[in-house]
């Protein structure tokens, strides 16, 4: 098989990859946490068994749908943290994107944190915990390069930076799917007393000398 051929082939399979996935999306936010792979394989006009060709299981499935959106939600908490504005408006800027990503699409977010609380109509033996939690490791070490990158936070710097990431995803998390559950505040008010709760340490901290700024 020449190069030409193998690289067609490999285009074909990342673009039926895709058109998968995006039949998996249609029925994640129809059935949320409910969504099946029989569901899914239904929805694409196919069985099972070539779902699971593609996939391998629901955790294959799991994470490939869990890597397309936290690529989309990390590009726009980036493009938040880019923006020309001061840092407090960008603090805010970044709560916010979290919270109108999870507050669009809440069946999507259920998928993903709470697989497990699709009832007796979901796929057996999936564990929620061991497939959302690096969602939320992986968010935690991207900011925590974006602080190191931007701050000035002394010798302990990169130490630091990652506490702060971690410590800074794990409140997003928490505070947004109580939130998402219950409505008790607006979003602009959750926005505001989150960013007041970060922002003594964060007002302090100077940039770092030949980064971007924060």
């Amino acid at each position: 098989m020449d190069t030409t051929q193998r690289t067609e082939q490999q285009r074909s399979a990342d673009r039926r990859r895709r058109e998968l996935l995006e039949a998996a999306d249609r029925v994640v936010l129809r059935d949320g946490p409910q969504a099946s792979m029989n569901a899914i394989a239904a929805e694409a006009g196919i069985t099972k068994p070539i779902l699971y060709r593609h996939f391998g299981d629901k955790s294959g499935l799991y994470a490939a749908l869990a890597k397309r959106h936290t690529d989309a939600l990390l590009n726009s908490l980036r493009a938040a943290l880019d923006a020309p504005a001061d840092r407090r408006e960008r603090v805010e800027a970044t709560l916010d994107t979290y919270l109108a990503a999870i507050e669009a699409r809440p069946q999507v977010y259920r998928f993903l944190m709470h697989p497990a609380d699709g009832g007796p109509s979901a796929d057996q033996g999936f564990d929620v915990g061991k497939h959302s939690a690096p969602l939320l490791r992986r968010m935690g070490e991207e900011l925590a390069q974006v602080i190191e990158d931007r701050l000035d936070l002394g010798p302990e710097s990169q130490q630091l930076a990652r506490v702060w990431g971690h410590g800074i995803v794990g409140m997003m998390h928490a505070a947004g799917d109580w939130w998402l559950g219950e409505r008790p505040c607006s979003r602009t008010e959750l926005v505001r007393s989150l960013a007041d709760l970060l922002w003594g340490r964060l007002a302090a901290a100077g940039d770092k000398i030949g980064g971007p700024g924060f």
